[in-house]
């Protein structure tokens, strides 16, 4: 038990060169901190689930992504490990007569953002949507650019990496885990008490993240898994919750003007618009944007088509420019979507996949079959529009059936 850093676990091999693993808790770091600056918390394991002063909290949990943490890391490890663990292995005289000392490198890392609730109901709900959702909207290919990694496959080429999956689990009752591998990377959603929304971001080999291992790197490690977890959170959010503006169903098919060039217009009704649409999402998170190329491979993994081809890429992506769904800063070649825009797309997919096709497919039915096991919410408002339309379509005069075929019946 470190007076700073809490709890220690230190593995040592029992033989030269006596390799050794160290194993650090920063939550047990920022509650030392907090516990000897006088800020009351509560806390389940490694979690907060209660605190007095969450700005405070913060900046002690800020502290660990700074340059001065590499040399706190440093001591804490050189306090225990010559004196409590290498001495089983070589006293004090042989380590100073062979100039025997470690060299610390970061291998696993874990980054985590807590959100607290004052409702235990509510966070239920939030992380249930969220898994919903994702799980619905979202693929794994479309998740693997949120890594930054894109290396292919060496051993098994059939699949992105050698473990690429989103799982949902319950390890226990009440709890449930979501979670995103791929190959060393894992991202996970779950809940701890009641009152608390934890996500993840776990390295587990830091050699996939291409920032370098030795300790001074720590830095860097630590944010680019703060920047993982902060575009998949953005992500969620934009996917969650879509925002359609007044008049964009209207102006996305009419042409538009780039520089000086005159594009046409953005029309849902076509498979290869929404699709693009589609893929762009699925770039979205990408750390440094996307590109032509990319957007073209990723209609080809969606669609197993081949036809796109590069040029009709660039020529979508200049549409869509052209409305401002996305945007090419300066003279890169890189195309990013901002969080409004992203809204934007994903309302629209939204509207067209789970909205207008549903309901248009569900009035041609005067009647419900047999109800479903499971009658969720979304159930019950498609039950509710299917029967307004019903009424709707009839004070329109649109019938649900084939008028030439009711006519040769009859």
């Amino acid at each position: 038990m470190d007076p700073e850093w809490g709890h220690v676990t230190i593995k040592m091999a029992g033989h030269p060169p006596f390799g050794a693993q160290v194993i650090l808790n920063g939550h047990e770091h920022v509650a030392c901190l907090a516990e000897a600056a006088g800020v009351p918390f509560a806390k389940e394991g490694n979690c907060f689930t209660a605190v007095a002063d969450p700005a405070g909290l913060a900046q002690f949990a800020g502290t660990l992504s700074q340059r001065a943490a590499v040399g706190r890391l440093g001591q804490v490890c050189d306090r225990w490990i010559y004196t409590a663990c290498l001495c089983n292995g070589a006293d004090l005289a042989d380590q100073e007569r062979s100039r025997f000392v470690y060299d610390y490198s970061v291998y696993q890392v874990e980054y985590s953002r807590n959100l607290l609730f004052r409702s235990g109901a509510r966070t239920g709900a939030t992380f249930d949507a969220i898994v919903d959702r994702t799980l619905e909207r979202l693929d794994v290919p479309a998740l693997r650019t949120l890594f930054g990694t894109k290396q292919r496959p060496r051993n098994n080429r059939s699949d992105l990496s050698p473990r690429v999956a989103t799982v949902t689990e319950t390890p226990q009752y009440g709890l449930t885990i979501f979670k995103v591998h791929f190959g060393a990377l894992t991202l996970k959603g779950y809940t701890k008490d009641e009152h608390v929304l934890r996500f993840e971001a776990v390295c587990h080999n830091t050699k996939a993240l291409g920032t370098g291992r030795v300790l001074d790197k720590f830095p860097d490690i630590v944010e680019r898994l703060a920047g993982m977890l902060e575009r998949f959170c953005t992500t969620l959010d934009c996917v969650d919750t879509g925002f359609v503006p007044d008049g964009a169903l209207d102006e996305l098919p009419r042409p538009s003007v780039l520089g000086k060039t005159r594009v046409g217009g953005v029309d849902l009704g076509k498979a290869r618009s929404r699709t693009t649409l589609a893929a762009v999402t699925a770039l979205a998170a990408a750390p440094e944007g996307f590109t032509v190329a990319d957007l073209a491979g990723k209609v080809h993994a969606m669609t197993g088509d081949p036809g796109y081809t590069v040029r009709q890429a660039a020529y979508d992506l200049r549409k869509l420019r052209g409305h401002d769904l996305v945007a090419k800063p300066g003279r890169t070649r890189r195309y990013h979507v901002p969080p409004r825009e992203q809204r934007t797309i994903t309302a629209l997919l939204v509207l067209r996949q789970h909205v207008i096709a549903p309901i248009v497919a569900g009035v041609r039915s005067p009647r419900l079959g047999r109800k479903p096991a499971h009658w969720t919410a979304v159930d019950r408002d498609y039950e509710s529009l299917r029967v307004g339309m019903q009424a709707l379509f009839a004070d329109l005069a649109i019938t649900t059936e084939d008028a030439y075929t009711t006519a040769e019946a009859a």
